[in-house]
């Protein structure tokens, strides 16, 4: 199967950026790719009143990513708001596309590095794992990376890809601990880890946590087979479950866990 993790720089405006998802996704469906992957925030970037655009699975956001799926043949991933039932947003994955059209909420809200994400977003509590083509993907957001027990959650669940879709905070060692974290995952659960990230803005948005870039690729034993700059691109990923499984032959730590 190929992935392809498109890293953009989302502005605050919605229709703008549906337009990024629609050049993104014909261009990575072009160079053959089944699933497509954007990062969180694609529908508007953090450091403003995320309220306004919140919009659910049905609604017009959502519904024009699935019919750019549908032109494509693909599936799409990315990150949106939808409204929660207290009066704050929730951090939602759409996956969208073949026969698909659902939502991850963000279960581990980044309340930390002086952000509070939970002050206007609502935690998810459900683990969500899709199957597109025989191949289980599960799905993870920003600063979920650093808990590895959802990892080896969707690896329980049949995972053998994991998506982890990104707007990364900047600072001192964040870009590091990005890459570092995302190589750990992929060891804790031996699986593949894709992680898709918001390009870097270069620009600060009030402290607001909107991208370092460096979108990544780790296969089931933690190597790094790609990665892109700062700026925006693509990444192409060929995954295949041969890899997973002589993975876990090798490192059997799903096996072996005692707790």
């Amino acid at each position: 199967m190929r992935v392809a993790l498109c890293q953009i720089s989302s502005s605050t405006d919605p229709a703008a950026n549906l337009d990024l998802v629609r050049e993104g996704t014909a261009r990575a469906a072009a160079d053959g790719a089944r699933v497509v992957v954007f990062p969180e925030a694609a529908m508007c970037r953090f450091g403003v009143p995320l309220g306004p655009v919140a919009e659910p699975l049905d609604g017009p956001w959502a519904t024009a990513v699935r019919d750019v799926a549908r032109e494509h043949g693909v599936v799409v991933v990315a990150g949106m708001f939808t409204p929660a039932p207290d009066g704050r947003v929730a951090n939602t994955l759409l996956v969208t596309g073949g026969g698909h059209h659902v939502g991850y909420d963000k279960i581990h809200l980044f309340d930390a590095f002086g952000f509070t994400e939970s002050r206007t977003v609502a935690p998810g509590s459900s683990v969500v794992a899709v199957e597109v083509d025989g191949v289980v993907l599960g799905l993870a957001t920003c600063y979920d990376v650093r808990f590895p027990e959802l990892f080896r959650a969707l690896a329980d669940r049949g995972a053998s890809v994991v998506l982890v879709c990104a707007s990364w905070g900047a600072g001192p060692g964040k870009r590091e601990q990005w890459e570092l974290l995302v190589r750990a995952r992929a060891l804790d659960c031996t699986s593949w880890v894709l992680a898709c990230g918001q390009a870097d803005p270069a620009t600060d948005h009030g402290g607001a946590p909107t991208g370092v870039g460096f979108s990544t690729a780790a296969s089931p034993l933690g190597a790094v087979v790609g990665q892109l700059a700062g700026e925006p691109g693509t990444l192409l990923v060929d995954v295949d479950a041969e890899s997973v499984e002589a993975a876990r032959r090798a490192l059997p730590v799903l096996a072996n866990r005692r707790l």
